[in-house]
């Protein structure tokens, strides 16, 4: 399931206010404004549980509503909807990634630790993945980002136009791995048909190779497919 981050067409979706401020209660009664302890940044808080616990399927503004214990349309003074607050979500989530590391001239050992930091943020966040992966405006952990890899690749001195590629291979690996890791594991494909193993011998021997299972906790199959996708950009 793909969500849009933004209202109406999905191409042209709304980007949020990053630095949206709290809503003004100056001029209301004590019984017309928000109830107090509400913020943009508990909302954002309770989204983020509710999508970690429940995935993006059972996502709603109501569920978010009913985790802080107020009404979805309590939440709409805050937010002003669905897609803009999975984009703060999608943000913050993000901004769990540690600040650029000081330059290196090792820009491979560099390159693999930003893209071990950003499998591991998926995997913790899974529902991430669930959301496209252009938007119009991206946000200011996105763009923190995006920065610590340009840091990373500086010291390649790739062309421009090979660094273009190679950022954009990095994050589509890391994303497209992320995403095998979340959606495969070994009673999913059990399940898939009761002689699994009998239809798809080889890939039930690479499942059950420790090195090689795509959920397996050191991440072995992540690590060489991205030791051979840095073995290509070396080469360029």
């Amino acid at each position: 399931m793909t969500v849009h981050a933004g209202p109406g067409d999905p191409h042209r979706p709304r980007a949020p206010r990053w630095d949206a401020p709290e809503p003004s209660r100056a001029g209301r009664g004590a019984r017309s404004g928000p109830k107090p302890g509400l913020s943009v940044d508990a909302i954002v808080s309770a989204a983020i549980a509710v999508a970690d616990a429940e995935g993006m399927a059972a996502f709603s503004m109501r569920a978010v509503g009913e985790r802080l214990g107020r009404t979805a349309m309590a939440l709409y003074t805050y937010v002003p909807g669905k897609d803009e607050l999975l984009a703060l979500m999608h943000d913050r989530a993000l901004a769990e990634l540690p600040p650029p590391a000081p330059r290196s001239d090792d820009w491979r050992a560099a390159a693999t630790d930003w893209a071990e930091q950003l499998y591991a943020c998926y995997l913790r966040h899974p529902w991430v993945l669930r959301l496209p992966p252009a938007r119009p405006a991206l946000g200011p952990a996105e763009l923190a980002a995006l920065e610590s890899l340009l840091s990373a690749l500086a010291p390649a001195a790739l062309a421009p136009a090979r660094l273009r590629g190679a950022v954009a291979a990095l994050r589509q690996y890391v994303r497209g791995a992320a995403a095998a890791t979340a959606d495969a594991s070994g009673d999913q494909l059990d399940g898939f048909a009761p002689d699994f193993a009998e239809h798809f011998p080889l890939l039930t021997a690479l499942r059950r190779d420790p090195g090689g299972a795509p959920g397996n906790e050191d991440g072995e199959a992540f690590r060489a497919g991205l030791a051979v996708l840095l073995d290509g950009i070396a080469a360029s």
